[in-house]
């Protein structure tokens, strides 16, 4: 049976590299990354697009799953990762620090408000689970151009 996601990531990743970094469909006009990391057993790279909001010059990322009962894999890859990643940008591509702000850490309501407010999907996502989402913080190594 196809994997229904990883084929809409796969055209949305080909449509965002394609416009430097902009997309149609339910994420017209949104800001996106491509979040690369890496499955700490199997060793494989995965590109995931994300919707993203800006804090300074931070992009912050959720794990929302959709309002699924678990985070996504990604966040823990990134948990397991090394504490930075490549993303994709517009068209460029950075280094980032990545940071996973936990609903525990002190700076997540505010973080979490902030992404929230830019994708209010997360608010109906919220809604199917008792789980609340981490917020991945994504600091460029070097300025964005």
């Amino acid at each position: 049976m196809p994997d229904r996601n990883a084929d809409v990531n796969t055209r949305v990743i080909d449509e965002f590299r394609a416009g430097a970094g902009r997309v149609g469909g339910v994420f017209a006009g949104k800001q996106l990354v491509l979040l690369h990391h890496v499955g700490p057993v199997s060793g494989r790279e995965y590109v995931t697009p994300l919707v993203a909001a800006t804090d300074g010059d931070a992009y912050l990322v959720c794990g929302t799953a959709g309002g699924a009962p678990r985070d996504p894999a990604w966040v823990g890859n990134i948990e397991a990762g090394p504490g930075t990643t490549t993303i994709e940008v517009g068209g460029q591509t950075l280094q980032a620090q990545t940071t996973v702000v936990r609903p525990s850490d002190s700076d997540w309501a505010r973080l979490y408000e902030i992404w929230a407010t830019y994708w209010p999907d997360a608010r109906t996502y919220q809604t199917r689970t008792s789980r609340q989402f981490p917020v991945i913080r994504l600091l460029p190594l070097t300025p964005a151009a």
